[in-house]
């Protein structure tokens, strides 16, 4: 039995520059399927192998696969991971496809429906689902016991019983960079890291305590939130350090808090010597940040550089129909105490709220002016399948583009009360000029004393991203 994991060819997201992560989700599945049993398993990530659609045609057809696994990606790649499973297809109907993630998570019926190229969808959490369903197929028996799974048998369409979640996520193995160690010097993060600092992303964490409305997240994950040990987690960090130069972490957790967990994760940085060759970037909630704030001097010591936080609104109400749980007020200080920390202040900020005019977004700008986070990031509320919002804004008849390709948060896919599809997309880009239009800022970027803030705009400067953003409608 060969299995053979793709990482397709895309685009990637350009607000956040020049950057290549490895193919994390595939090289956990594949390390977990490694390690139960001895499948000949490969591992293919187009980006790093620069390869274009004929190209990857070439390999499956190489490679010979009796099952094709494709990233499932973000919701605007959907088409993409489809062309991978047809491309199989075409080499061999025989090649099981098999496809997961949250968007056909949620979608996983209709899926069916309409893409025959898809014989498989693992739902939720896909280590043991997909180790049993491959061994369903190895054996030629049928997958009605996997939980976890749906798939088509004649002419219906069946939905297994949901998987429990794993317990203990230390008991999963690292995930297997060795199957892309040729490629490991190729992973960067220009904007963030620059050229030379290799990058990789680390997953701490599952789930979410939180339950926002836009958030396709803390629903994949069962409602739940569950955490790697800071051992475990640290393990994984000097792994990619120690065998691959890796120094640049991203730790991709919607939710990891500030608290005794990352207190401990510190300890053990700085306990290993890891904290002087290592960077780490995490995403935090403002609230979060204010509450474990004597915890920053420590972040900062153990190599955290760079904190991403979801401010998203200026008005509180907004904030409180989308269960966010935390107060605008709390904005400017989690910023100032982030910078003066020597850490990078990020803060992503969403536009096209159901009930935004001109006005509302002209506040929110002035908002985020006042803030003054080192970063901001500006995104188009998104209904992503999958979310509270996405039920909402299907039953009202809102959803105008049914083009999965925009829903990048960068695209407006549904009108408010007050703005067509439009007028939403061009506020974003006003949001866009009306931050970094301002010279002052830019100065002060380019020549600010935080070396992360420093870089970053000047690399924006060079790339001319606000040109970018508007070359796009």
């Amino acid at each position: 039995m060969k299995v053979l994991f793709i990482e397709p060819p895309k685009e990637f997201w350009f607000l956040m520059g020049e950057y290549m992560p490895p193919p994390l989700g595939i090289l956990e599945l594949a390390a977990y399927l490694e390690s139960k049993n001895n499948w000949e398993i490969e591992v293919v990530d187009s980006q790093a192998e620069k390869f274009d659609w004929n190209k990857l045609e070439t390999l499956i057809a190489y490679s010979n696969p009796d099952v094709v696994v494709s990233s499932a990606l973000a919701t605007c790649n959907t088409y993409t991971v489809l062309r991978t499973l047809e491309l199989a297809k075409k080499v061999d109907l025989d090649i099981k496809t098999v496809v997961g993630g949250q968007h056909f998570t949620a979608l996983a019926h209709e899926s069916l429906q309409k893409y025959p190229e898809i014989d498989f969808i693992v739902r939720g959490e896909g280590e043991i689902t997909l180790y049993e369903l491959i061994q369903c197929l190895e054996q030629n028996e049928s997958p009605i016991k996997v939980d976890g799974i749906s798939f088509r048998h004649g002419n219906e369409i069946i939905h297994n019983p949901s998987r429990p979640l794993i317990n203990n996520l230390d008991d999963l193995p690292l995930p297997g960079y060795h199957f892309v160690g040729e490629h490991m010097n190729k992973y960067h993060f220009e904007m963030m890291a620059g050229s030379n600092a290799g990058y990789a992303l680390v997953e701490a964490s599952r789930g979410c305590d939180y339950k926002c409305t836009f958030c396709s997240q803390w629903k994949y994950w069962g409602c739940r939130w569950r955490t790697k040990s800071p051992e475990r987690i640290v393990d994984e960090m000097e792994h990619l350090y120690q065998e691959y130069d890796t120094s640049y972490l991203w730790l991709t957790d919607d939710n990891l808090g500030l608290g005794k967990s990352t207190d401990a994760i510190c300890d053990e940085i700085i306990n290993r010597g890891l904290s002087e060759d290592i960077m780490w970037f995490v995403q935090a909630r403002s609230d979060s940040i204010i509450k474990n704030q004597k915890i920053l001097p420590k972040m900062r010591k153990s190599g955290n550089f760079w904190v991403m936080a979801g401010l998203e609104r200026h008005d509180d109400h907004t904030l409180k129909s989308y269960h966010k749980g935390i107060k605008s007020h709390d904005s400017k200080l989690s910023m100032d105490l982030l910078k003066k920390n020597d850490i990078f202040a990020q803060a992503t900020l969403i536009a096209g709220d159901r009930k935004d005019s001109h006005e509302s977004i002209e506040k929110l700008g002035e908002f985020v002016n006042q803030v003054d986070p080192d970063l901001a990031i500006f995104m188009i509320l998104t209904p992503f399948p999958g979310t509270e919002l996405f039920e909402i804004a299907r039953k009202n008849g809102w959803l105008e583009d049914l083009n999965w390709s925009n829903y990048d948060m960068v695209h407006a896919v549904m009108p408010t009360e007050h703005l067509s599809r439009f007028e939403v997309q061009e506020e974003l880009y006003q949001c866009y000029r009306s931050y970094y239009g301002s010279m002052k800022r830019r100065i002060t970027g380019m020549f600010s004393r935080n070396q992360f803030k420093r870089k970053t705009y000047r690399y924006m400067a060079s790339q001319g991203l606000l040109q970018s953003l508007r070359d796009l409608y």
